[in-house]
């Protein structure tokens, strides 16, 4: 008997920003897995088991999802923002790949979500309005090297970046050594948008040059958003500077 398994995500933590679609699964569902403050974002019934894991841990939970969908139950797997966006789609992915063949007979079905680089542009404008690229600063599951040379030649074609995973108490040094690096490429005047928990009470935005973005303005549940060489900044009296990427781009190499 083969259940199925949602694999959804709760959006940047605005329950507005919750998708109908993802909430027609949470309804269905009788078994959630997903780290402890995406589950806290759901209002389970009575019947509806959490299955809380440590947020290091997506491939294990992946597996018991995917034991529990094996067995016959309704179940959801739960990320923040998108679930295909450096989230949980990936892990349940790999393991139907690398799993028993039962695991493969399991009906699954992948709900899109907001990511968090969309709900930060939406706050300042549109500094997606043209090429971009999304990369996280993360070396848990790729070497560093990997991360600059990415960096480095998406700066030089000429993409607006997202970071995400941009800090952490382990890793300090990343964003900073990525901004040293972008410094190398990129004017100084670029604008730098700072994003955390965007549509959330505790929301913070914020925009620097990236001759002089700090770090240490960022933490893990920040998105950076680096502008490319044409994205520019408006200001307006009295309210909020909007950063936008212009829709068109003139010609050259660079």
């Amino acid at each position: 008997m083969s259940g199925k398994l949602f694999v959804i995500g709760t959006g940047p933590g605005n329950p507005d920003q919750m998708t109908p679609e993802a909430v027609a699964a949470v309804a269905q569902a009788t078994d959630f897995y997903g780290y402890g403050p995406y589950l806290d974002r759901l209002a389970l019934g009575s019947g509806q088991r959490r299955h809380v894991s440590d947020n290091r841990e997506e491939l294990d939970r992946a597996r018991a999802a995917l034991r529990s969908a094996s067995d016959g139950a309704i179940v959801c797997v739960v990320s923040g923002g998108d679930p295909g966006v450096f989230a949980m789609a990936a892990a349940v992915c790999e393991a139907i790949d690398n799993g028993p063949s039962e695991w493969r007979n399991v009906e699954l079905i992948i709900i899109p979500g907001i990511t968090a680089m969309l709900a930060v542009a939406a706050r300042i404008g549109a500094p997606l309005g043209h090429d971009f690229c999304a990369i996280s600063l993360s070396d848990n599951l790729k070497p560093w090297d990997v991360i600059e040379n990415r960096l480095q030649m998406a700066a030089k074609a000429g993409f607006v970046i997202a970071l995400y995973n941009p800090i952490s108490k382990a890793r300090p040094w990343q964003l900073g050594k990525a901004f040293e690096l972008l410094r190398s490429v990129l004017p100084g005047e670029t604008p730098v948008i700072f994003g955390r928990a965007a549509g959330r009470p505790d929301e913070r935005i914020a925009i620097q040059r990236l001759q002089d973005a700090d770090a240490a303005v960022a933490d893990m549940a920040t998105c950076v958003i680096i502008g490319s060489a044409e994205t520019r900044i408006i200001s307006r009296d009295g309210q909020p500077d909007l950063v936008y990427t212009p829709r068109f781009i003139s010609g050259g190499n660079r």
